[in-house]
């Protein structure tokens, strides 16, 4: 079965409903043209918009993204299945199986995130590593829960805890929203063995970041603002770690208000919240949370780019400074996101040149970006004949084409 534009889907589920573009279009809070030309695949709806869509059809997020059906062709990387299996597997312990050393583990937990922030190929370098790291990281807490000293039982909850957030982002990025949820819940739980405030509040920033991309803004919302309240009581207020964290919990609150089309609300917190935090901790990528100037500029274009304000969204871009992000990922969103601004301007020689500088730090992403691929798609439909070539070798390249 081939790929489905997340444009035909749309179309498919508003047909199915016998609902008119001028009623769904009113509701998702577009004009009716802007809703025909996302169907008819010339325009990418970003994801606010997508979520305001997939609430009018009575639909999953995902399932516009048609993510589970990805995941059943292949076209999404096959190790997810496995990692499931893993996940899922609660077969007895072998008593002659002997322990990994806690600290080897968490050299391969570090790194494995150190891999995944910074290897343009860390899908391919990643993928062959997680399934038995992942079955040693749950034989060790599952030895050590019932038997282990309290030292090492919580040191073996702090090497889960960070192994379960780099599963949350990979589930995510590999097209497993299910398992990603089902990770973050478990980070959740093993963040809390740890008697470790910061990192309950970092597992509380990656439950936040999938509810997120589920669509439950609201929920994202209230988890990072009682993770915040939270850290203004279990830690002192000149930790630099404490003011990292908390300024990336802004940030899931500032998408949140994003997700609510209330975009003043997210503006304010972060130039209130989020921007004053970078100045007092300095930027810190605590926990891999990527915090720091170049992360809440990307933000701050975000919020222009889904509020429909392009012109503000490329000045905005113009002053950040992504060379200074530790994570070639974010590198690559901040790339995407100018190029879905273009998008929306209809520049479609800016859209591919933007592609090209997503490509260069993350070609991987742009496999298995679904939003990239329909970006590349609608170049597709509308390139003019003295670029189209580029942009065909490019579908190559990501797999849109045969080659």
């Amino acid at each position: 079965m081939s790929e489905i534009p997340v444009g035909e889907r749309v179309q498919f589920y508003r047909k199915a409903q016998k609902k008119k573009q001028a009623v769904v279009a009113g509701l998702a809070g577009i004009t009716e043209d802007y809703l025909s030309q996302i169907e008819r695949g010339l325009k990418t709806p970003a994801m606010p918009l997508l979520h305001r869509l997939a609430r009018v059809l009575n639909v999953p997020v995902s399932t516009l993204l048609g993510e589970p059906a990805f995941e059943e062709e292949g076209a999404i990387h096959p190790v997810g299945r496995t990692l499931q299996r893993v996940l899922t597997s609660y077969a007895p312990i072998p008593s002659d199986q002997p322990l990994p050393e806690l600290a080897e583990l968490r050299e391969r937990v570090s790194a494995i995130w150190s891999l995944w922030q910074t290897s343009p190929t860390r899908f391919t370098d990643a993928a062959p590593l997680v399934p038995d790291l992942l079955r040693d990281v749950q034989f060790v807490t599952r030895v050590l829960r019932p038997t282990g000293d309290a030292a090492m039982r919580r040191d073996a909850y702090r090497i889960s805890a960070d192994l379960y957030f780099f599963l949350r982002t990979f589930t995510k990025r590999i097209g497993r929203p299910d398992l990603s949820l089902l990770v973050a819940d478990r980070g959740m739980v093993a963040a809390e063995e740890t008697d470790d405030p910061l990192r309950v509040a970092v597992a509380k920033w990656n439950l936040g970041q999938i509810l997120l991309s589920q669509g439950e803004a609201e929920g994202a919302e209230e988890v990072a603002l009682h993770a915040i309240e939270a850290l203004h009581n279990d830690l002192p207020s000149d930790s630099h770690a404490r003011i990292a964290v908390e300024g990336a919990l802004w940030l899931v609150a500032t998408i949140a208000a994003v997700r609510r089309g209330d975009f003043w609300t997210a503006r304010d917190r972060l130039r209130e919240r989020a921007l004053p935090a970078t100045r007092q901790s300095g930027g810190h990528n605590v926990l891999w949370t990527v915090f720091g100037v170049p992360n809440v500029g990307l933000h701050a274009v975000s919020i222009e780019v889904e509020a429909g304000e392009t012109a503000e969204a490329l000045r905005l871009a113009d002053d950040v400074v992504v060379s200074h992000l530790p994570s070639l990922e974010r590198r690559t969103t901040f790339a995407l996101e100018v190029a879905r601004c273009y998008d929306q301007r209809r520049d479609d020689a800016a859209v591919f040149i933007h592609l090209l500088t997503a490509e260069a730090s993350g070609p991987e992403d742009l496999k298995y970006n679904i939003l990239a691929r329909d970006l590349i798609r609608g170049l597709l439909k509308r390139a003019r004949p003295t670029y189209s070539p580029q942009i065909q070798a490019m579908a190559q390249r990501v797999g849109l084409l045969a080659r």
